[in-house]
């Protein structure tokens, strides 16, 4: 089983721990994965210039499919945008046939048969949670666990398909897969306020803290990401505080139920 690397640009600029980690466990469950000259998936131009923006990922997906291969990305951002402009390829032919002529300047064709996962969907539908749990070696035990989803992998939900929108249960089943106790807390589902961030600080801040808040009232001992932004972002809430509630990439937590180093996974000791 292998898949092209879509890293993307925060997680190796901001949060390489969530690249270091991903490798890990993945090779510990048999996943292989092919490091290619991806670029941007287009997301910093989506709002200004869908051509420019279908284009960036569009090559992205072009290398990946020239090499045989279905892209594996950690990031939720990239996931949503590399699915969102496969579709817009398949309703646009107009569209697609803009970006057909630049791909081919390039020496490229345009994607044909790459599909495009979610880390936690390959985990999930491909790797399998029996499969999980069986390398799982030291069980986290004890551990209350709340899985926060993030926005870019549920919605729309006709274009991404990762989960049922309303009420998923695959990030729970992975939780549970370690070992750990996925607790049930009603902002589960809510934004995580980063998309405010800069045009509301007061706004963002509110969401963040409600959902913090909202996860420790509920007997959340760390509160477990699967998106860059969203884990930064309740990172830099809690800075500083006294009593931050924990905040920890999946795969580290999945990494330390299969007895791998802290180093490993970029945690510390």
């Amino acid at each position: 089983m292998k898949y092209a690397l879509f890293v993307g640009c925060t997680i190796p600029a901001r949060l390489p721990a969530y690249e270091t980690s991903t490798r890990a466990v993945l090779a510990r469950v048999g996943v292989g994965l092919i490091d290619l000259p991806f670029h941007c998936c287009g997301n910093t131009v989506r709002g200004l210039d869908q051509d420019a923006y279908v284009f960036a990922a569009a090559r992205n997906l072009a290398l990946a499919d020239r090499a045989g291969l279905d892209v594996l990305t950690p990031c939720k951002c990239c996931f949503g945008n590399l699915r969102h402009a496969l579709r817009f390829l398949s309703e646009d032919a107009g569209l697609r046939a803009r970006i057909g002529r630049a791909l081919e300047s390039e020496g490229l064709a345009l994607p044909e048969k790459v599909q495009v996962h979610h880390l936690l969907s390959v985990l999930f539908h491909k790797v399998g949670v029996q499969a999980i749990a069986d390398a799982v070696t030291t069980p986290r035990t004890g551990l209350k666990v709340a899985a926060h989803y993030g926005c870019h992998a549920l919605r729309p939900s006709r274009v991404t398909q990762f989960d049922n929108p309303l009420a998923p249960t695959l990030f729970e089943a992975l939780v549970r897969a370690t070992g750990a106790t996925a607790v049930d807390w009603p902002r589960r589902l809510d934004c995580c306020g980063d998309p405010l961030h800069d045009a509301n600080p007061p706004l963002a801040g509110r969401l963040t803290q409600a959902k913090l808040d909202d996860a420790r009232q509920n007997g959340a001992d760390v509160l477990a990401t699967a998106c860059p932004y969203c884990h930064l972002r309740f990172a830099d809430a809690q800075a500083g505080r006294a009593d931050p509630l924990p905040t920890i990439l999946f795969p580290q937590l999945l990494g330390l139920a299969m007895g791998l180093r802290p180093g490993r996974l970029g945690l510390p000791g």
